[in-house]
């Protein structure tokens, strides 16, 4: 058995790629905190080869309940891909950003990737194969107006991609990021489309599929080279 882990894995670009590496022969596992419909949801599109596991990554306690749960459940198996896709938006101009808005949003963002990632770590560098991909974000690299919060969380989670490449690479485990620009989700709910798409060189938003096909190459064996890396995936909007 390969497993894979996917936070924030019920809905969006996290369900395409729970379904993206259940293609490639990985039993995944589909992290959400609350929504347990749309995880049934998932776990049926991936035809069951899977199992849902549900937490709060921005609760370091509830994390490795979880993981320490699995693994005790697992003997002698481990999770070598990781994909840290949970992520929230509480967008508000820093003036009015509210103390709340900004610890939530760098919560679940980027303290999560610390919690799942070093939870995890372990046992990909003890078998010497590993993939850590984590969902950043357009805005991460550009920072948006409104999102000093997230622009924050997902810019760190970068920089720390680029840092903790650096020490493992040498088990043969990688670290990337992948920075999706206006991706048809409910993330974006909200956004005036039609004016967006008048910035986009591509003229569209994104899919989800398209983002999971790219983190399914940086999970597989063919990737082995590229470490440390931020993959736009923007439609030209920033590069």
């Amino acid at each position: 058995m390969k497993y894979a882990l996917v936070t924030g894995g019920s809905r969006g670009i996290g369900r395409a790629i729970c379904v993206k590496l259940h293609q490639m022969g990985y039993e995944v596992l589909i992290n959400y905190v609350s929504n347990d419909a749309a995880a049934k949801e998932t776990l049926d599109l991936i035809e069951g080869h899977g199992e849902l596991l549900r937490f709060d990554v921005s609760d370091p306690a509830a994390v490795q309940e979880a993981i320490s749960g699995w693994q005790a459940a697992h003997p002698g198996e481990y999770i070598e891909v990781l994909v840290n896709n949970a992520g929230v938006r509480k967008d508000n101009l820093l003036i009015w950003l509210e103390p709340a808005e900004w610890s939530k949003v760098i919560d679940t963002n980027l303290n999560s990737w610390y919690y799942v990632t070093r939870a995890l770590l372990q046992p990909m560098l003890l078998k010497k194969f590993g993939r850590i991909i984590n969902v950043a974000s357009l805005s991460g690299l550009k920072g948006l107006p409104g999102q000093t919060n997230y622009s924050a969380a997902k810019g760190g989670m970068i920089a720390a991609t680029k840092a903790l490449a650096q020490e493992v690479a040498r088990k043969k485990v990688t670290v990337n990021c992948v920075a999706p620009g206006f991706i048809r989700t409910d993330m974006v709910e909200g956004l005036d489309e039609a004016a967006l798409k008048k910035d986009i060189p591509a003229a569209r938003f994104g899919e989800p599929e398209e983002v999971a096909a790219l983190v399914g190459f940086l999970a597989s064996p063919d990737a082995g080279y590229i470490n440390g890396e931020t993959i736009s995936i923007n439609g030209g909007l920033y590069t």
